[in-house]
């Protein structure tokens, strides 16, 4: 398929027809990649899809035990939020 680049502001785009996304099912974000001169365009997820699962999986293992030692002062305190 051969598409129009458009000038979007001072930067310039491609529309993507609605039947190309949804078989891709791309829906609001896409990761772009740039390999040996073409552009990859790839649908990203929800960002923290499946953490919850992820999370009960590693307690289950006791993979989710503390990285950093209280011991060394460093609390919630110092910390800005």
């Amino acid at each position: 398929m051969i598409t129009d680049v458009v000038r979007i502001g001072n930067s310039k785009g491609i529309r993507i027809p609605a039947v190309i996304l949804k078989e891709c099912n791309i829906t609001d974000k896409v990761e772009m990649e740039v390999k040996d001169g073409k552009i990859i365009i790839i649908p990203v997820d929800q960002p923290r899809k499946n953490w919850a699962e992820a999370f009960k999986e590693m307690h289950q293992n006791k993979d989710d035990e503390l990285l950093i030692d209280e011991s060394i002062g460093i609390g919630l305190e110092d910390w800005e939020w």
